[in-house]
């Protein structure tokens, strides 16, 4: 039987290193629960696995986008739970089709799932449903020209339930959820919920304070410069073009700045900084919400023995 195990938390808590030990221990499979590791050629900048890494683990769901396309949250869910039950020898589910959409895989009873998008991990965790519906680029835009008050109030009368839990300034869930209505007739509000997986799940969370934190992201900063960042932004800019979206998230974005000579290196170096501790402060919130995660001491100097243990108990009273 399945038995999902989760490494999560805010960057740079460390969460590869210990998923990589882990992952060597239990002789199992780690599969990325990071919005941009999905997309190749995106690599140092956003601490992708190394090809060491990789040889020593099978790692999924890294590098399966170009970085001109668009992964949603409903496409990463399918291909996660196809995995997941990819080891699973009580799984009823149509393994021809599994093995033709996603071989080689390494198939185990307990993979990991290890990464800091709070909302992958939910889709997973929470068996999240989610309307099916792609972005609708002309309909959005005609949309949009209407302004958000009148588009907010078009939500109230053909979805009300959704657009209560929509805050009415709120343009972007509330074009969604336009969008969704128009393409499926139905309001997107009867098409959302939760469908919890079967299987047990044990949520690992790391996290330490503020200030070691902010250390650890500064340290990991430093690393992805010396690493080839710059070099790496440069090639990206020039194969696909400085409008390209994911050249404007976090750590593309500051050093496209320096090489456009906007900003000095040193300059990039501290916004890259700054705008990781914010991110990690909104990446722990999300996390903290949820009461299902059982939280370790990044820092603790013996972390991999004490979850070592708890993931061994895990597995052996889930059996």
């Amino acid at each position: 039987m399945t038995r999902l195990i989760v490494i999560c938390g805010a960057t740079a808590t460390g969460k590869s290193g210990l998923a990589l030990a882990l992952a060597m221990r239990l002789d199992t499979v780690i599969l990325s629960a990071d919005s941009r590791q999905v997309y190749r050629e995106f690599n140092i900048g956003t601490a992708k696995p190394t090809v060491d890494e990789q040889k020593l683990v099978p790692h999924y769901l890294i590098d399966i986008c170009d970085p001109t396309e668009t992964m949603n949250v409903a496409d990463y869910q399918v291909q996660a739970q196809a995995l997941i039950l990819a080891g699973d020898t009580e799984d009823t589910g149509d393994k021809e089709d599994k093995e033709a959409i996603f071989l080689p895989i390494t198939p185990s009873p307990h993979p990991l799932l290890v990464g800091g998008t709070g909302l992958y991990i939910r889709s997973i965790t929470q068996g999240m449903k989610i309307p099916r519906v792609a972005p609708q680029q002309e309909l959005r835009s005609q949309l949009a020209s209407l302004g958000q008050m009148q588009l907010y109030a078009m939500l109230q009368q053909v979805d009300p339930v959704a657009a209560a839990k929509i805050h009415p300034n709120d343009s972007v869930r509330t074009l969604r959820g336009l969008e969704v209505f128009y393409v499926t007739g139905r309001p997107i509000s009867e098409q959302q919920g939760e469908n919890p997986p079967s299987y047990p799940i044990l949520q690992i969370g790391l996290d330490c304070d503020a200030a070691h934190l902010g250390d650890r992201i500064a340290r990991r900063t430093e690393k992805m410069i010396a690493d080839g960042l710059v070099a790496e932004v440069e090639y990206l800019c020039q194969k696909y073009g400085v409008d390209l979206p994911l050249l404007n998230t976090l750590g593309y974005q500051e050093i496209k700045q320096y090489l456009a000579g906007d900003i000095s290196l040193d300059k990039a170096k501290e916004l890259t900084i700054l705008h990781t501790r914010q991110f990690a402060k909104r990446q722990r919130t999300w996390f903290r919400a949820s009461p299902q995660i059982e939280w370790f001491d990044a820092e603790c100097p013996d972390l991999l023995e004490k979850v070592w243990r708890r993931v061994d108990s895990f597995i052996r009273t889930s059996e």
